[in-house]
């Protein structure tokens, strides 16, 4: 298991890197912290393998959203909204898992 925490933190930081300058602000802050709650959740054993492994491609998915809409330097009022959406649904599906009674 730890050896799958590390992985997920290598890919994570990994991710991060390769944004573009123009995404800087609280929407990398709230990638930022739902990364940190998921690893928090690995760590206290609130989260199963196969919990983290979903919400672990859910990040990733929402981060490819986010690149995409990025590729032309800039955000539009629904790409925000777009973005919004899928971090909220990304932070609910955190909570639940992590909340769901299910521990490793």
């Amino acid at each position: 298991m730890l050896r799958t925490g590390i992985t997920l933190l290598a890919l994570f930081g990994m991710l991060s890197l390769s944004f573009p300058a123009a995404a800087a602000g609280p929407i990398d802050r709230v990638q930022k912290n739902q990364r940190a709650r998921i690893q928090q959740g690995v760590q206290s054993g609130e989260l199963t393998r196969v919990e983290t492994r979903r919400l672990t491609h859910e990040q990733v998915r929402v981060e490819r959203m986010q690149r995409r809409a990025l590729k032309d330097g800039k955000l539009s009022r629904g790409e925000k909204a777009r973005l919004g959406r899928a971090h909220s649904r990304a932070d609910r599906h955190i909570y639940r898992a992590k909340h769901n009674r299910r521990s490793r």
